[in-house]
């Protein structure tokens, strides 16, 4: 990182099925956004941890290596499928590891799923976040019949998703700083 002052985003792709889209989804806002100034991008894909539903005391060890790169974040995009109305649950076993860490941080959705475009998994995760002290930002990114929109890892209305992601990372970047000097100044959740 060249930055210091670089907003750390973390971006993470919450499916961990065999055949997920959310690869795919995650890859091309992560080429949409490559290059920007201002911003030390971290991919946390729950594919690659042993997330475990029943949680107890001794987190997996893949858990406890992700740990301070979650700490480390000012902001987070999840990349997240809507399965039966809601979101998966690599996501709610992911974020109830990691309790302390999302206080004061602005939190934004690019959601894919059916004919919702995964829009009830981020309404489901708004209010988990709620609950937590984090910022989600009204902007998402959503993709309708989303099996569709992709052709070789592109949306087949590059503009107009390129447009979505531009106005979701604006909200992201002015709340994650915002968020980031308010904890400097005063940790909301020490």
């Amino acid at each position: 990182m060249n930055n210091p002052e670089a907003l750390r985003v973390a971006v993470v792709i919450g499916s961990n099925r065999e055949g997920r889209l959310g690869a795919t989804v995650a890859q091309w806002f992560l080429r949409e956004i490559a290059g920007m100034d201002g911003l030390d991008v971290d991919t946390i894909d729950l594919a690659e941890l042993d997330l475990h539903t029943r949680i107890g005391i001794d987190p997996p060890s893949t858990m406890r290596a992700v740990t301070p790169r979650v700490a480390a974040a000012d902001a987070f995009i999840f990349v997240t499928p809507e399965y039966n109305h809601s979101f998966p649950a690599s996501i709610k076993a992911f974020i109830d590891l990691h309790v302390e860490q999302w206080c004061a941080k602005a939190v934004g959705f690019i959601s894919y799923g059916g004919v919702a475009g995964g829009l009830r998994s981020v309404e489901a995760l708004r209010l988990v976040f709620a609950s937590l002290n984090a910022m989600t930002v009204p902007n998402t990114v959503t993709f309708a019949n989303a099996w569709d929109e992709f052709v070789d890892g592109v949306p087949k209305d590059p503009k107009r998703r390129a447009a979505a992601a531009e106005s979701l990372l604006r909200q992201v970047k002015w709340w994650g700083h915002a968020l980031r000097n308010a904890r400097r100044h005063e940790p909301l959740c020490a």
